[in-house]
C-alpha cells in the first residue's frame, strides 16, 4: 500500500520529519508543487498512521522522526527545495502600507519551522548568500509580526567580522531586540553593525545604523551622545546628497534637542528639515 503512494512519499516523509512543527496542510501546494498527488499521499500517511494531523499541521511522532529525518538535508532534493520555497516568500515587501504585506504573515504559525530549516542550513551553508539574506528576511518578519527573540543570534554573532552578512544580519537583529523594549542590547548590536559597516567603507548603511543608534538614544534619554550621533548621520547625507534621508535626521535631532530642553534649536532643525522636503512631500 505504501509502495503506490508513489517515488516521493518517502522524501515526504523526511520533510514532515525533519520540522519542528510537521507540514502545514494549508501550504501543500506552494512547498510540493511538483508533486501532483500531494493532498492524496498526504491523507494516506494519516491513514497508515506514518503522520497525525495537529491544529492544522500533519506532524509526525518522535520516533518516526527520528528514523526519517534526513541526517544529511543537503542529500535530500525535495528538502532541500521546500527550504527554497520558504527563503522564497520571506522575501516578499512586508512594508505594511505595501500591497503584498498580509502574505507574510504567514510566518506567525510557520516561525520555528522557518527557524529550524535556517540554523540547520547556517551551520551546514555558512556561505550561502540566499541562506542570510533569508536570516535576515525572518528577523524582520518577526519585527512586524511576531516579536520575539530568536534562537539564531549566537549563530549571527559567531559569525567571523569579514562574513559578507555580518552587519546586516546584527543590525535586523537589533532592531528585533528594540521591538521587545530591550534597549540596551538594540544598542550593542547597532554599534558592533556600526563598526562592520565602516570597516567596509559603506557610509550608506554606516548613516542608516547612525540614525538607528539616535533613536535608541532618545528612547534611554542619553540625549546629548543621541545629538552627536545623529548630527554624524547627518553629515553622511549630506556628503551623499540624499535630501529625504536628511529631512529625516534632521527631524530625529528636532526630537533629540526638544528632550533636551533645547527648544530654539529643536525648531530650527524642525524648519531646516521642512525646506528639504518637497512642497507635498510626506
Amino acid at each position: 500500500m505504501f509502495q503506490e503512494l508513489g517515488p516521493d512519499a518517502r522524501a515526504l516523509l523526511g520533510v514532515v520529519a525533519f520540522f519542528p512543527q510537521g507540514v502545514d496542510e494549508n501550504n501543500l501546494e506552494w512547498l510540493f508543487p511538483t508533486i501532483s498527488n500531494r493532498t492524496d499521499t498526504f491523507d494516506k500517511f494519516c491513514i497508515f498512521s506514518l503522520t497525525y494531523r495537529s491544529n492544522g499541521f500533519f506532524m509526525m511522532l518522535a520516533p518516526l522522526r527520528d528514523y526519517l529525518s534526513p541526517k544529511d538535508p543537503k542529500t535530500s532534493p525535495l528538502l532541500c527545495g521546500t527550504g527554497e520555497h520558504y527563503f522564497t516568500r520571506m522575501s516578499v515587501d512586508i512594508n505594511p502600507n505595501g500591497p503584498n504585506s498580509g502574505e507574510s504573515q504567514w510566518i506567525t504559525s510557520e516561525d520555528v519551522n522557518v527557524e529550524h530549516l535556517l540554523g540547520v542550513f547556517m551551520t551546514i551553508d555558512t556561505n550561502s548568500d540566499g541562506v542570510w539574506d533569508s536570516c535576515a528576511n525572518f528577523i524582520v518578519h518577526l519585527c512586524w509580526h511576531k516579536k520575539r527573540l530568536t534562537i539564531l543570534k549566537p549563530k549571527i554573532e559567531g559569525l567571523p567580522d569579514d562574513h559578507h552578512s555580518k552587519p546586516r544580519c546584527l543590525y535586523k537583529l537589533s532592531r528585533l531586540f528594540g521591538t521587545v523594549g530591550d534597549w540596551m542590547e538594540h544598542k550593542q548590536l547597532l554599534i558592533r553593525s556600526l563598526k562592520l559597516w565602516r570597516e567596509r567603507g559603506n557610509d550608506r548603511w554606516a548613516a542608516e545604523t547612525l540614525a538607528e543608534l539616535s533613536a535608541v538614544n532618545l528612547q534611554i534619554g542619553l540625549n546629548e551622545e543621541g545629538i552627536k550621533v545623529v548630527k554624524d548621520a547627518l553629515e553622511i547625507w549630506e556628503r551623499l546628497s540624499d535630501m529625504g534621508k536628511q529631512a529625516a535626521c534632521l527631524i530625529r535631532l528636532t526630537w533629540l534637542l526638544h528632550s533636551d530642553k533645547q527648544l530654539d534649536a529643536a525648531e530650527e532643525a524642525a524648519f531646516h528639515a521642512i525646506n528639504l522636503l518637497p512642497e507635498k512631500g510626506e
